[in-house]
């Protein structure tokens, strides 16, 4: 027999592909600093969402895009899968998204994108310091 969560309960982490879609309307100021990490905030739930970001994996064949956390000012979201593949990042910056940056990641782990120094980058994570380190 299963109880359900007291009130309040933080419920387990799920991997990223099967976490459920929370399609409740989400306020930039609302969304988390940290990784959501039992359910999915899809971009189109994202009141303020650029367009931009609502097209972000349509040509990749990954319409479906999600959020993932905050890294300083910058707001993460993916197109595609969460394992090494062929997906790609958006980031905004929480006060204009029009200052806005995207990395692409292929299947061999290979990735493309420019961060805000200007930089380019071919490693997910370098662009995620460049994002953290130029607000």
């Amino acid at each position: 027999m299963t109880h359900p969560r007291p009130p309040g309960a933080v419920s387990a982490a799920l991997p990223a592909d099967d976490r459920p879609i929370d399609p409740t309307p989400v306020h930039t100021a609302d969304l988390p600093a940290t990784p959501v990490r039992d359910r999915s905030i899809p971009a189109w739930a994202w009141v303020e969402a650029p367009p931009e970001l609502l097209a972000l994996g349509d040509d990749i064949g990954h319409p479906a895009i999600s959020y993932k956390r905050r890294i300083g000012p910058w707001l993460l979201w993916r197109a595609g899968p969460a394992a090494k593949a062929d997906a790609r990042y958006w980031a905004g910056h929480v006060e204009d998204a029009t200052r806005h940056h995207t990395f692409r990641l292929y299947a061999d782990g290979s990735g493309d994108g420019v961060g805000p120094s200007g930089a380019a980058h071919t490693r997910f994570r370098t662009w995620k310091e460049d994002l953290r380190d130029h607000p």
